[in-house]
């Protein structure tokens, strides 16, 4: 993955959302390739419970900035400490359905065991970029969505993990920009809104 295409982008900001969050896409270095490093979000949770999301979560007045609170969030969920991050960029921020604009900032960070907190986090999900650009293990979806109209939903299937929503965009655009992989041109299929999804 060429993280330097991520330093030369010009991330778009989302402005109007009623909260502001931050995470880290943790990039590592696992036998010779590159992997991404995700959370499988608690099952109790009250906001995307088991869903895979990057470590990160909501800013907090004590937050000097957006990368301030992506830190702090990394630490609190998985201990990932800021001594040990090397950030890249950002990514274009995210809205999400309950109201957040999610600002994704790339970094390196190292291959070693990190401690999920489990009030937050069921488990820690280190999957590869080769697997994660098979287009064999990618699909996606168009639909209605109340808020943002048709709405493409991008899938990712890799070790028993599904990789989707906002996360799911997230992605797409980490690897179009570090890759050479791009999201195929049109969805695999148009579904109804209450159409149950492929995970």
């Amino acid at each position: 993955m060429d993280l330097s295409r991520v330093s030369s982008h010009d991330a778009e900001t989302l402005t109007g959302a009623d909260r502001q969050a931050a995470v880290v896409a943790p990039i590592l270095v696992r036998d010779g390739e590159d992997h991404v490093l995700f959370t499988k979000r608690a099952d109790h949770l009250g906001e995307h419970p088991g869903q895979m999301s990057f470590p990160g979560g909501t800013r907090e007045p004590s937050d000097a900035d957006l990368q301030a609170t992506a830190l702090r969030e990394a630490d609190e969920e998985i201990g990932l400490k800021a001594d040990e991050v090397e950030f890249y960029g950002r990514l274009d921020d995210i809205g999400t359905v309950t109201d957040y604009s999610v600002t994704p900032f790339v970094a390196r960070v190292p291959d070693r065991t990190y401690d999920p907190d489990e009030r937050e986090v069921a488990e820690i999900a280190v999957l590869a970029e080769s697997d994660l650009t098979d287009l064999s293990n990618y699909e996606s979806e168009e639909r209605m969505h109340p808020k943002y109209g048709q709405h493409r939903l991008h899938f990712f299937h890799v070790d028993g993990y599904t990789v989707w929503g906002a996360t799911g965009r997230m992605l797409v655009q980490l690897l179009e920009l570090t890759t050479d992989w791009e999201a195929p041109p049109e969805p695999d299929r148009v579904v109804d809104p209450d159409a149950d999804l492929p995970l």
